[in-house]
């Protein structure tokens, strides 16, 4: 996976600097590297994180960007669920309390962007002549919103483990 190139951000911090860093990570993995939104979602996230992603698991996305072209659930919906399943597991936090945080995480982002569907997502819809990564600004807010989502969660299991 040559794609990881770390971004170099303390996971903890929600800075100016952290969205500049993703706009320009989400605009290299599109166009240098041509990694879907699922995939670019994974490694900006682990990358801010310090969360390694294993290969497997890396793997297992390549296919999720609108349901492989399906254009049903978003890659970027699908990728931050993986995330939130992978990173807070290796935390410990129970399975049916990630299923509980997951379906927190669905209800939010459809209230922030309107859908969870890749089809209702994209700007302009799909046309056949669409540019590669049509969905770049999209992708760049959905990384924000899902780190702040993940740093809320860790701010609330602290909470409940006191």
């Amino acid at each position: 996976m040559d794609e990881k190139q770390y971004l170099s951000v303390d996971g903890n911090s929600a800075s100016g600097d952290v969205e500049a860093l993703v706009r320009e990570r989400v605009h290299s993995l599109y166009y240098d590297r041509d990694v879907n939104c699922a995939r670019t979602t994974m490694l900006c996230l682990g990358e801010l994180l310090g969360f390694h992603i294993e290969e497997q698991t890396y793997a297992a996305a390549v296919g999720m960007h609108g349901a492989g072209g399906f254009r049903a659930q978003c890659g970027l919906v699908e990728g931050a669920l993986m995330m939130l399943g992978a990173y807070f597991g290796a935390k410990g936090v129970a399975d049916g309390e990630r299923v509980d945080m997951c379906r927190r995480f669905a209800g939010q982002f459809r209230s922030r962007f309107g859908s969870l569907r890749c089809l209702e997502l994209r700007p302009g819809g799909f046309n056949e002549w669409d540019p590669p990564h049509l969905c770049e600004e999209l992708t760049v807010k959905s990384i924000l919103f899902v780190y702040e989502f993940m740093a809320e969660e860790e701010r609330r299991l602290e909470g409940a483990n006191r």
